[in-house]
């Protein structure tokens, strides 16, 4: 099992990242578009490195839902490789097959 501070400062990233989604959308809009005054895409800019750095998307670290454990990510599965492995061979996924030989 993984910290459980960890986890809880995680999903606050991922509140944050809801939270300020749409006000970073509209800045990085402001400061890319070519055709505005070099001033008001300065601005942009400004207003954007404002936002708290926790609210940036790269933060966010992908994590087990089950162990917490944050490396060996499967996104499709969101899970690590070990908790995979325990559940696929107890036959709680459907459709996974844990191959032997």
């Amino acid at each position: 099992m993984a910290k459980v501070s960890a986890v809880e400062r995680n999903l606050k990233r991922q509140l944050l990242v809801i939270k300020y989604a749409d006000k970073r959308a509209e800045l990085k809009a402001i400061a890319r578009n070519k055709d505005l005054p070099v001033e008001e895409r300065f601005a942009a800019q400004i207003k954007l490195s404002e936002l708290p750095r926790n609210s940036a998307p790269t933060r966010v670290r992908n994590r087990c839902q089950v162990t917490g454990r944050p490396r060996s990510y499967y996104r499709k599965f969101k899970m690590s490789r070990i908790a995979l492995r325990e559940l696929g061979s107890q036959g709680l996924l459907p459709g996974l097959v844990k191959s032997s030989w």
